[in-house]
């Protein structure tokens, strides 16, 4: 990694704020659940699809472990869609705005990994990395694809079965428009997103496309398998897909829609072992499984096969994680500060020098650690102390040190200030 990678680090945790890419640079306490994650869920995936659920009270770290299990996944070859449920326009009861919101946030290992900005939808590059593979065995676009290889790409396309006939025909109108960089190949390039995003009418694809359906809520599901098989042929390993469930999502929607999405939920449980290569994670608050009114304890079915959070460490295998039983002590406080400041050390190599030994940082962490109020959310502690951390390191350096007491005050006082 070169010095700017570990300078975006440092700036984001220098404002209290996680970086998009990094998190797994400095992140301590969840080592044992990662590795297990990843030998017993992770390498299995192509026999079987999985789900699991993380219960968590809000700023319990539920986005924190979503970012690293997403880096894990980059890093493990599969492709990655990050969705966030809520009321409005992603709710469960209507399974197609699921899936376009998938379609819309899905990324590959070699988007994450030359990319830092935002795109509106990531199924471009998807859509454009699949077809060099096809064609040419390499992600990368090359200089030059021949007809030959054009033909044994969209072949091995609409000779899978288990993709659906109408999927098929709009992945190749997407191939056939990477041919040239004109304005008419880019609008069909638009048009066979917005269909995968459930958008238009049928007539609009019809006569063009030679199609016989739109994505909607009785069908989307299904799409869902060919949107698994279709990376699965595609050389990915697999697909990643994590539900973050809004604060009050379940709360604020009728009983009637609660029901369906109970339903949708559900469907996804029982049918989730025969989708090969597709891992589901669900973040959600403990009043999903307890709320007498609005959680799963009413719908049988569904408590049946999820069960309650037990108050114990999270393991791979459990059904649910639940980061309520996850407890941080100094110890903890210590090692991510050796890593923060390891990680200062690589963004400045010509502080290196200057910063503070594993003795005097550990009795530093304990200073600032012990001035941080203790009625304050996980969440919000950390954001304190790694923010404190980078100011003290910068502090070390300049030779200018605050006190334990100052520093954390002046801390507080600047985030409290941003969030005016």
């Amino acid at each position: 990694m070169d010095n700017n990678y570990y300078r975006r680090i440092v700036e984001s945790l220098r404002k209290g704020v996680p970086p998009k890419k990094g998190v797994k640079e400095y992140s301590v306490g969840h080592e044992a659940l990662l590795d297990g994650i990843k030998n017993s869920i992770f390498k299995c995936i192509a026999d079987t699809g999985i789900i699991r659920f993380v219960n968590g009270s809000w700023g319990s770290g539920k986005t924190h472990l979503f970012r690293l299990l997403a880096e894990i996944a980059y890093k493990e070859g599969m492709v990655v869609s990050n969705v966030e449920l809520n009321a409005n326009s992603t709710v469960l009861n209507k399974f197609n705005t699921i899936f376009a919101e998938i379609i819309r946030q899905i990324k590959s290992p070699l988007y994450y990994e030359k990319n830092d900005g935002d795109e509106f939808v990531y199924f471009h590059s998807i859509l454009s990395e699949s077809y060099y593979y096809h064609c040419c065995g390499r992600r990368e676009k090359p200089e030059t694809i021949s007809p030959k290889e054009h033909e044994t790409a969209t072949k091995v396309i609409m000779n899978n079965r288990l993709l659906d006939l109408d999927f098929k025909k709009m992945i190749c109108a997407y191939w056939n428009s990477l041919k040239d960089q004109s304005s008419e190949n880019a609008q069909i390039q638009d048009e066979v997103i917005q269909w995968f995003c459930g958008e238009g009418s049928i007539g609009q694809y019809r006569k063009k496309y030679g199609i016989s359906k739109i994505i909607n809520k009785d069908n989307s599901k299904l799409m869902l398998q060919s949107l698994v098989n279709f990376i699965k042929i595609s050389g990915y390993k697999g697909l990643l897909i994590l539900f973050d469930e809004a604060e009050q999502y379940y709360s604020v929607i009728r009983k009637s829609e609660l029901r369906q999405a109970h339903n949708n939920l559900l469907a996804l449980i029982n049918n989730i072992e025969s989708l090969n290569n597709l891992i589901l994670i669900y973040a959600t608050t403990p009043d999903f499984f307890v709320d007498p009114q609005h959680g799963i304890q009413n719908y049988g079915a569904l408590a049946g096969r999820i069960g309650r959070p037990d108050n114990k460490q999270p393991r791979a295998l459990d059904m649910i994680w639940n980061l309520d039983a996850v407890s941080f002590g100094i110890n903890d406080y210590i090692e991510a500060a050796k890593r923060i400041r390891d990680i200062f050390a690589k963004a400045y190599p010509e502080t290196q020098s200057k910063m503070a030994d594993d003795n005097k940082l550990k009795i530093r962490v304990e200073e600032i650690s012990q001035k941080i109020p203790n009625k304050i959310s996980s969440m919000r502690f950390w954001r304190i102390f790694v923010k404190a951390l980078v100011e003290d390191f910068t502090d070390y350096v300049e030779g200018s040190v605050r006190k334990a007491e100052d520093l954390t005050a002046d801390v507080i006082k600047a985030l409290k200030e941003e969030q005016l």
